[in-house]
């Protein structure tokens, strides 16, 4: 015997899921709400999906290929300075869309119980992946001659990370993208040069 076919589409759903969760977080998300936005019932979700768990690691990957994308895309900039400007200017447009305002990865999974751990330290694996890509990134440009000797990748990577995620903390109390651009472009102005 065989299950009826899906009436739904798998990647529609999970934007949908991706946007509760995006709003709400993790915790504050319960399968009632990912199903109404969804629109199919729980062992719809449960077999396209798996579990909650699965369905929000699934919406970080969305997430990341989606409204986030040109975030990551910032590691492919010529300079180092281009890389921090592509990178804030991104940032400000992702946390400042309709579906968050914030970013899913920084507030997606920050406050959660013990039955959400796993969830928590993904996020975490995540958020310190693409610091450790940023530090590369910068490690490179200072062989390369662009910052002055004694410069730290490791810092600045670390430096530019904290901005990102404060930028996304303002968008989600309501910080207007003008002056979030403003804040980005103070931090430009402080930018190490060789």
């Amino acid at each position: 015997m065989t299950g009826r076919p899906r009436t739904f589409d798998l990647d529609d759903g999970l934007d949908r899921a991706m946007r509760v969760f995006w709003r709400h977080g993790y915790e504050g998300t319960a399968l009632s709400d990912l199903t109404a936005a969804m629109g199919i019932n729980r062992p719809s979700l449960y077999a396209a999906y798996g579990n909650k768990e699965s369905l929000f690691r699934q919406c970080l990957d969305r997430y990341r290929t989606g409204p986030a994308r040109r975030t990551h895309e910032a590691l492919a900039q010529p300079t180092a300075r281009a890389v921090a400007e592509h990178l804030l200017r991104a940032t400000v447009e992702v946390v400042t869309r309709e579906e968050g305002p914030g970013c899913l990865l920084v507030h997606g999974a920050l406050a959660t119980g013990a039955g959400a751990e796993a969830v928590r330290a993904e996020s975490a694996a995540r958020r310190a992946d693409r610091r450790e890509a940023l530090r590369a990134r910068f490690e490179r440009a200072r062989l390369a001659g662009e910052f002055p000797p004694d410069t730290d990748p490791a810092a600045l990577a670390d430096y530019l990370t904290t901005l990102t995620y404060g930028l996304a903390v303002q968008a989600t109390e309501g910080t207007p993208p003008d002056r979030l651009h403003r804040i980005a472009a103070q931090a430009l102005r402080d930018w190490p040069s060789a």
